[in-house]
């Protein structure tokens, strides 16, 4: 085989491998495309979760001194009635 017989041949090679590294440059730039779209949506979420967790700390903090004044009228009005309910229900503490 002569050069002039391979020309044709290479010049064939070359374009199929040169289509080859773009298709592969598309997909590699269209993959990191995905996972960084797929990343900005787990740091929203991820981001809202927080808000709800703070707010539901703040509710319960709320609710815990509410208990508080509850329990502190309860106790000016009857204490000794007070006693016998909390011997009455067995609270657990985390």
């Amino acid at each position: 085989m002569t050069l002039a017989q391979a020309l044709p041949i290479l010049g064939t090679l070359a374009s199929l491998s040169a289509a080859l590294v773009v298709v592969l440059a598309a997909y590699r730039t269209s993959a990191a495309r995905v996972w960084r779209e797929e990343a900005e949506a787990q740091k929203e979420r991820a981001d809202r979760l927080a808000g709800d967790l703070t707010e539901i700390k703040n509710r319960l903090s709320r609710i815990e001194s509410e208990n508080a004044r509850l329990i502190a009228l309860l106790t000016a009005l009857d204490p000794s009635r007070l006693a016998v309910i909390r011997l009455a229900t067995n609270p657990t503490e985390d």
